[in-house]
C-alpha cells in the first residue's frame, strides 16, 4: 500500500492492542480527523475490537483488516507481523503500548521506520516493571523514536528502558479546549444535590469502585450524587459495591456516552481514583470544562492540575479520597477558584494544536 507517486498521501500503519474507546485511541482520532486525507491509514486491532471506528471521519482513508495474532508465541508472531509489513509496505509503522510490541519486533531488522507510543501500563506493572519486559523494550525500541505523553513515561523508558534520550519524545496530549466551556458559579441552592463525576473505562486498574465506597463515606449532611461515564468489566461489581453500601439510589452507572461536554457542565467535582495513570484525557478534559478535581497521585496528575488543587491529590485510600471530596463538596467559592486555575492551565498546557504538529512531522517523516 506504500504510496506509488510524489503527491500520495503517506501511508501509516497504525497497531492498536484494542481498538477500544480509550485515551489513545480518542487521541489517535482526533489526529487522523484533523489531517483528514492527508494520511492513508491501516488501522490493526489485535483484539479485533473496533469500537473507536465510530470516530472517524467517515471520508477518512483507512482500511481495517483482520489479523491473526498467535498467543504466547511472541517469535513467531513477531515472524508473522513482519511478513504483512512486507506485504502492506507502509511508510511508518506506528505501535501503542506492550500489546503491540511483536510489530515492533517483527520490524527487526528495520523495513520501514518506527514510532513507539506509550500511554501507560497495566496493573501487573502499577508498581514496577517486569524484567522481562525491560530487555525487550530495549531490544525492539533501541533505534525507534518512542512518543511519551508524561514525564514518568519518559524516565521510565531513558532510566529503566535505558533507551537513548535522543529517540525518546515527550509530547503531552491535547484536547481541543473550545468543546468545553467552564459554566458561571452557580447560586448555592440547599435542595440541588452537588454532582461527583468521573469518566473512565470500567476496568480494574481505574479502580472506580474506590469512588464509590469513598461516596458512601461522604458524611450524611451532605446533598450529593455520584456520576459514572463508562463501561466495561466492572459494571456488575460497582453496581453491588453500590448496592451493598446503601447509596444505589445516588449512583448513576451512565455507561459509554459521547456527549462529554454536556456531561462534564453537569459535574460539580470530577474525580479520578486509578491505582494508574500517565497522563488522563478524562483529566484534561474536566479542567477545561473548569472543574475542581479530587484524585489519586498516580502518574503526571498532580502535575498536569493547577498548584491549588494539590491538596486534592491523595493517597490509593477510600478514606483520602473521601476528604477530598467532602472538602470540596462544602465549599463552594473554594469549587469556583480551583476550576477556574484548572482551565488556565488546561489553556497554557493542553491545547491540541501543539500535539498535533508534532504528530503530523513524526507521520510524515520531517521529525
Amino acid at each position: 500500500m506504500r504510496r506509488t507517486g510524489g503527491d500520495a498521501a503517506p501511508v501509516v500503519l497504525h497497531v492498536f492492542p484494542t481498538f477500544a474507546v480509550g485515551g489513545a485511541q480518542v487521541r489517535f482520532a482526533a489526529i487522523a480527523n484533523h489531517f483528514g486525507r492527508a494520511f492513508r491509514h491501516i488501522i490493526v486491532s489485535m483484539d479485533g475490537n473496533q469500537e473507536c471506528r465510530d470516530r472517524l471521519r467517515p471520508d477518512l482513508d483507512a482500511i481495517f483488516p483482520t489479523i491473526d495474532a498467535p498467543k504466547g508465541a511472541m517469535l513467531r508472531a513477531a515472524w508473522r507481523y513482519r511478513q504483512l509489513l512486507k506485504q502492506w509496505r507502509p511508510d511508518v509503522l506506528v505501535t501503542g503500548n506492550w500489546g503491540a510490541i511483536e510489530f515492533a519486533l517483527g520490524n527487526i531488522p528495520r523495513l520501514t521506520r518506527h514510532i513507539h507510543v506509550v500511554d501507560g501500563f497495566g496493573p501487573e506493572e502499577r508498581s514496577t516493571q517486569i524484567r522481562r519486559r525491560v530487555l525487550i523494550n530495549r531490544l525492539a525500541l533501541g533505534r525507534s523514536t518512542v512518543v511519551l505523553p508524561s514525564r514518568t513515561l519518559e524516565r521510565i523508558a531513558t532510566d529503566i528502558w535505558k533507551l537513548p534520550s535522543e529517540r525518546v519524545r515527550y509530547i503531552p496530549n491535547g484536547i481541543d479546549l473550545s468543546r468545553f466551556r467552564p459554566h458561571p458559579p452557580a447560586p448555592v441552592d440547599p435542595g440541588r444535590p452537588l454532582v461527583i463525576g468521573t469518566v473512565a473505562a470500567l476496568r480494574t486498574e481505574k479502580n472506580v469502585g474506590r469512588l464509590v465506597r469513598a461516596f458512601a463515606l461522604l458524611p450524611s449532611d451532605i446533598n450529593a450524587r455520584l456520576i459514572i461515564v463508562g463501561d466495561g468489566p466492572e459494571r456488575a461489581s460497582l453496581s453491588e459495591i453500590a448496592q451493598s453500601r446503601g447509596i444505589a439510589e445516588r449512583v448513576t452507572l451512565a455507561g459509554h456516552r459521547t456527549d462529554t461536554p454536556a456531561l462534564y457542565a453537569a459535574f460539580d467535582i470530577f474525580a479520578l481514583s486509578s491505582d494508574t495513570e500517565q497522563m488522563p484525557l478524562s483529566l484534561i478534559e474536566a479542567m477545561a470544562a473548569g472543574l475542581p478535581a479530587a484524585t489519586t497521585d498516580v502518574g503526571d496528575v498532580r502535575a498536569m492540575l493547577a498548584p491549588d488543587n494539590a491538596p486534592f491529590v491523595g493517597p490509593l485510600d477510600d478514606a483520602a479520597l473521601a476528604a477530598s471530596l467532602t472538602a470540596l463538596l462544602r465549599d463552594p467559592a473554594l469549587r469556583d477558584r480551583l476550576g477556574a486555575a484548572n482551565r488556565a492551565k488546561a489553556e497554557r498546557d493542553f491545547d491540541q494544536a501543539a500535539m498535533f504538529e508534532r504528530y503530523r512531522a513524526f507521520w510524515s517523516g520531517v521529525a
